[in-house]
């Protein structure tokens, strides 16, 4: 069985302006196979500038992700993403990194190697360019 293709996102909130949607929409997400998390943690910076690293794991095997701070990163996401992501980080403001496998393109990926495909490129396209492109092309 292939794997699909995996990515690191990370994303930076300044003012920690958390309301709640973000876990359920990665859950939808992972429920319907769309894509495996692989590994997911948050840096968050107090206002005094202090680093805080949390990781979300199933520390007693209920199924449900528990919140831990960690001393240590040592999962898929490695210390030189956290430090890449903390340097960019305000004091009062956070970052989720989030490793994932685009699962629903295993099946892709596997049809292309049974035959002999190579990628030889490819780039991620940040959402915002698309829809400002796309406007613009509607108003032309």
């Amino acid at each position: 069985m292939a794997i699909g293709p995996c990515e690191l996102l990370i994303v930076k909130f300044p003012g920690n302006h958390f309301h709640g949607e973000i876990a359920p929409a990665l859950a939808d997400l992972a429920r319907r196979r769309t894509i495996t998390i692989i590994d997911i943690l948050f840096a968050i910076k107090d206002e005094k500038g202090e680093l805080t690293i949390v990781e979300l794991k199933d520390v007693d095997g209920d199924g449900v992700a528990d919140i831990i701070a960690v001393t240590e990163v040592k999962g898929a996401i490695g210390p030189d993403d956290v430090d890449e992501a903390a340097q960019v980080l305000e004091p009062n403001s956070s970052a989720l990194l989030i490793l994932f496998e685009h699962t629903w393109a295993a099946e892709l990926t596997q049809a292309m190697r049974d035959a002999d495909g190579e990628v030889i490129y490819m780039e991620r396209i940040p959402a915002a360019v698309v829809e400002q492109a796309l406007l613009e092309a509607a108003q032309a």
